[in-house]
């Protein structure tokens, strides 16, 4: 049997895609399976235990000016390699009527289409139907994994852990132990970044947190940013910002880790005993790292997206700004999330 399971939205959606990819691989342990992901996000998946392969295309706003017809050229031969393979299966993993998915499945020629079928549309080319919609508020990884009673899978969603790239972790931890060889206490990863303008923390109270925790005991910290300047087209990234949090740190215990490579960012945010981020990307590396988590939320749905299966405090403001969470609130959140990782079960 080869099975081929798709998922092409962003790094925390492939994150929240492992405890799907763990069961069906559990199913059918003697399967060829494979996924197939974007150039931006599948260094999630580099040393996956539950994958034969992995098979990446790139977006065409990830390309860049004047590389169209190269990407197209390297997505065309990706596609043509899964086709060959003759493919038993495609799993359209993700939450919805997946049409950009389906159009790839089809490309690669897969016998049986697995996906999200909406009430009252026709099936068409999914020929393995899963009921559509997200019932009761579960969890995005809950109703991913809904998917697998295709295969007659069924119960919750098992862990799935991420690895961290073991070299790369012991290069950062190195230049950890470097620059702040004589500071003890826990390491506190703090990443500042935020795709969406509304989950966006302001400079100044990061400053302002760090400052605080650091003024109750030990602690070092790891900063971290989406690299690159803001008028970047394809990536926008916070360097500015991040210049910023360090002014204003001044001589502060603190390891600014540039992440240049996703790879980087999962073994970075691995040396870590705790996390302060908002939601994305970020936090579903640190959730899957099982670090316990301090997390900013704007306007996204909390229940869908909180942390999975690690202790954790939500802050979310009702107006679904970050900048109005203030300073004190996410002190007082930190002091919580110290008490959940002595107290808390792990869970949802």
């Amino acid at each position: 049997m080869k099975i081929l399971v798709i998922r092409r939205d962003n790094i925390g959606d492939l994150v929240l895609t492992l405890p799907l990819i763990r069961a069906i691989r559990e199913r059918f342990p003697d399967a060829w399976m494979s996924a197939l992901v974007n150039t931006y996000n599948a260094a999630i998946l580099d040393g996956c235990p539950w994958l034969d392969a992995v098979y990446a295309y790139e977006k065409f706003k990830h390309a860049g000016p004047g590389a169209f017809l190269a990407a197209a050229k390297r997505n065309l031969g990706v596609l043509t390699e899964l086709r060959a393979k003759r493919l038993d299966y495609a799993v359209l993993a993700g939450s919805g009527y997946l049409r950009r998915a389906l159009r790839l499945a089809r490309l690669c020629g897969a016998r049986h289409i697995v996906g999200f079928v909406p009430e009252g549309r026709r099936a068409g080319a999914i020929d393995i139907p899963v009921e559509f919609g997200n019932p009761a508020g579960l969890h995005e990884a809950e109703d991913v994994f809904r998917l697998g009673r295709a295969f007659g899978i069924e119960g919750k969603p098992p862990a799935a852990p991420l690895s961290p790239n073991a070299a790369v972790a012991q290069e950062i931890r190195t230049r950890l132990q470097q620059e702040l060889a004589k500071e003890r206490g826990p390491t506190i990863g703090v990443h500042i970044s935020a795709r969406k303008p509304s989950q966006r923390w302001p400079a100044e109270r990061f400053v302002a947190l760090m400052r605080a925790i650091r003024s109750a005991g030990p602690a070092r910290f790891v900063l971290f940013w989406s690299p690159g300047p803001a008028e970047h087209r394809q990536h926008p990234g916070d360097d500015e910002k991040a210049a910023e949090v360090l002014r204003g740190l001044g001589d502060f215990p603190v390891f600014a880790c540039e992440t240049r490579r996703l790879t980087e960012l999962v073994a970075g945010l691995s040396l870590c005993d705790q996390v302060v981020c908002s939601d994305g990307g970020a936090l579903h590396i640190a959730a899957a790292l099982g670090k316990p988590i301090l997390c900013f939320f704007g306007n996204s749905p909390a229940e869908r997206w909180h942390p999975w299966r690690v202790p954790y405090v939500l802050l979310q403001p009702p107006s679904r700004e970050v900048r109005d969470i203030s300073v004190e609130q996410a002190i007082e959140g930190f002091e919580r999330l110290g008490g959940l990782t002595l107290r808390a079960e792990v869970g949802a």
